[in-house]
């Protein structure tokens, strides 16, 4: 268990440092969004850039871990829909209720934590996870969301899914870990001094995000209490914290051992990769989506908190079981 926090520990602790930071008001509200700027647009695609073109090819294009993946997903996307989708609860809130389900915090966090507890072995299943979410449970869940708008407003689910592959075209992201899967395929290198530029925002890119979800987890909560939004029973968004934290692992747990066994090449190392990603709390930019498609952002928030929260103890003792 020492091992485990020794490596656990730091990646947590820097998200509360960001949260106190951010509710003791060393850190400015409107400087929160500038450190998602540098996260999102500078460090975080060069870190899935340098991962990316350090990872085989084949590690990368691995179909039985899309299989998987993708397979899981769908599942908890149903799942949480149905278990969610009641009384002031509509599609459009179940929605995103189901996409903070079942949408790991891997960009994040995942990356840099699960290569620093089984290796760079580790990055190829986890920016595949990145890719999936963004392109396939992103954009399902934001058709989803738009069954009841389509009857007032005229916009199709298919339409919103369209908006939402454009979305995906405009982040740097997707761009970030194709450009490195074809560096990596291509067995090329960037120039020296272009690598050392590159490597030291990759280098700041875990650092900088995981104090960036703990500002902005501070920030929603003191939108909160200062009355700017409103309250969110526990039982809208507790219950949707537990499935992420509990049973979306044990859900990709269960489908890629069955896999296994029904002969798909599936390698146990992916599967515990798998497994631990899916153990991460809530991905944090599912707020962002939720307030710009009038979702309530307040609930989103509120299950972001609480499975990044919890995780610190449940994803530890997932690592227990499984590495």
């Amino acid at each position: 268990m020492k091992d485990v926090l020794t490596i656990t520990f730091p990646f947590f602790a820097l998200v509360l440092c960001g949260y106190l930071a951010t509710r003791r008001g060393m850190l400015a509200l409107q400087a929160i969004a500038g450190l998602n700027g540098f996260v999102l647009f500078f460090a975080l695609p060069c870190m899935l850039f340098r991962f990316g073109a350090s990872t085989p090819i084949a590690e990368l294009l691995d179909a039985s871990v899309v299989l998987v993946y993708l397979l899981c997903a769908s599942i908890m996307v149903a799942l949480v829909v149905v278990l969610t989708r009641r009384g002031r609860i509509g599609w459009n809130d179940a929605a995103f209720g189901a996409l903070v389900g079942a949408f790991p915090n891997t960009g994040f966090m995942g990356v840099p934590l699960l290569v620093a507890l089984l290796g760079a072995k580790a990055a190829g299943p986890a920016i595949l996870a990145v890719l999936l979410d963004m392109v396939f449970t992103s954009s399902l869940c934001i058709g989803l969301s738009r069954l009841e708008a389509s009857v007032s407003t005229g916009v199709s689910p298919g339409r919103a899914v369209q908006n939402a592959l454009k979305g995906v075209a405009a982040n740097p992201l997707p761009w970030s870990i194709l450009l490195g899967a074809a560096f990596s395929a291509l067995q090329l290198a960037l120039p020296r001094p272009l690598a050392q530029t590159v490597g030291l925002l990759a280098d700041a890119a875990s650092p900088v995000a995981l104090f960036t979800i703990g500002a902005v987890l501070a920030r929603s909560q003191m939108l909160t209490d200062a009355g700017h939004a409103h309250h969110v029973p526990w039982q809208e968004y507790v219950p949707v914290a537990a499935i992420k934290l509990f049973v979306h692992p044990l859900l990709v747990l269960l489908v890629g051992t069955l896999a296994i066994h029904l002969g798909l090449p599936l390698q146990r190392f992916s599967l515990t990769a798998l497994v631990l990603l899916a153990a991460l709390p809530s991905a944090s930019n599912v707020s962002l989506l939720a307030e710009r498609y009038g979702a309530d952002n307040g609930r989103i928030a509120r299950i972001i908190l609480v499975s990044t929260a919890a995780a610190f103890v449940t994803f530890s003792g997932v690592v227990l079981l499984m590495v």
